[in-house]
């Protein structure tokens, strides 16, 4: 489920619609959360439908690290790929503004660690990166959880309306992370390796 201050709007011609803050998100807000109304769907499932089912979900959906097709129900499907991503996702089922997000700005990915079947252009940011990879994940996963550990120590500093969505052992795996018992878990334990389909 996408954070309840946010629409989608027409960004450009050349990007199309995306997802805008309607109000202030502050840095360490929960921006998404996997909820059960998103759909899984295997590897298997993907390959045993139409190519018609099979476009949507190459478009809308992002694989996870088990290498499923999840699809979000709601506006989570229509958030844009940034190489400057201000949101980013963790290994728990939950995506992170990594800084604060003003009314009107556009909630990002970075497309690298979503898992993307096929290599893609990136609109030109002026970064280093212009292409998006399948294995992004195994480059670029120090410098994402680098910028996640910046924002996960607000976790508990903000207000959470998607808090609700996290299990109770996420909570208490949050809890001893803040507390200092624990290491997050790295952002690369979301990678899938597309060796692993027979």
């Amino acid at each position: 489920m996408i954070h309840p201050h946010t629409e989608m709007q027409f960004i450009s011609p050349e990007i199309g619609f995306g997802v805008v803050a309607t109000k202030f998100i502050p840095a360490g807000t929960i921006t998404w959360a996997l909820d059960k109304l998103d759909r899984e769907f295997s590897p298997e499932a993907f390959q045993s439908m139409e190519p018609l089912y099979q476009e949507i979900l190459d478009t809308y959906s992002y694989r996870n690290g088990r290498g499923d097709f999840v699809l979000c129900w709601d506006l989570g499907r229509y958030v844009n790929h940034s190489f400057n991503s201000n949101c980013i996702s963790t290994a728990y089922d939950f995506e992170l503004a990594i800084r604060d997000i003003q009314p009107g700005e556009q909630l990002t990915d970075d497309y690298g660690y979503l898992n993307v079947v096929e290599p893609f252009q990136g609109i030109d940011e002026g970064t280093v990166r212009k292409i998006v990879y399948p294995d992004d994940l195994l480059f670029f996963a120090q410098d994402w959880d680098k910028k996640l550990l910046g924002a996960f120590p607000k976790i508990n500093s903000v207000t959470q309306p998607l808090i609700s969505l996290l299990s109770a052992e996420i909570k208490e795996e949050i809890s001893a992370i803040l507390a200092g018992k624990k290491q997050m878990a790295s952002i690369k334990n979301l990678y899938f390796d597309p060796k692993k389909i027979k």
